[in-house]
């Protein structure tokens, strides 16, 4: 008798895949590896062209997720809405926990990277990997905001934008 593994997630299903972002559970497929059968979700990831094989058993550990509420995404327009934390470390230091944040795939964590990364056009110059992490975080946000919010991720970039410009 074989045992049968619950599925949490659902072809078609939006998920978030922590390391890459947003992404659809296309199929469940059944694989053979060095004798070993396994049964893997296959998630395409929304922005690259990336496909991504997460074994059932190890969902977890790699923190795949569904999407968030519509709870946690007004938390995090929330904390878009405060005031920076300038922390006056090391921009390595800082970059090591800015990454932290980012690939956790929390989004209250991603908000916060984007409030604290943020600059207005008025305001002095970023480094440029300041902005490219910038660019990176605000991109996992958005397409998070745009699946809870069924819109596109040009429109949700726009309302972070939005919020942030309005500080």
């Amino acid at each position: 008798m074989k045992n049968k593994k619950r599925k949490d997630f659902n072809i078609g299903e939006t998920v978030v895949y922590p390391k890459h972002g947003v992404g659809e559970i296309i199929k469940i497929e059944n694989m053979e590896i060095a004798n070993i059968k396994n049964e893997f979700y296959v998630v395409k990831m929304e922005q690259s062209k990336l496909t991504i094989r997460v074994p059932l058993e190890k969902k977890n550990e790699v923190g795949l997720r569904k999407i968030s509420s519509k709870k946690i995404i007004e938390e995090v327009f929330e904390i878009l809405k405060l005031k920076p934390k300038i922390r006056r470390i090391m921009w390595s230091r800082r970059a090591q926990e800015y990454e932290g944040k980012i690939f956790s795939g929390d989004p209250i964590k991603i908000a916060e990277v984007v409030r604290d990364l943020f600059r207005k056009s008025s305001q002095a110059d970023q480094s440029y990997s300041e902005r490219q992490m910038f660019q990176v975080a605000i991109e996992r946000l958005a397409r998070e905001v745009a699946a809870v919010e069924k819109t596109d991720y040009f429109q949700s970039t726009e309302k972070i934008e939005q919020i942030l410009n309005k500080k």
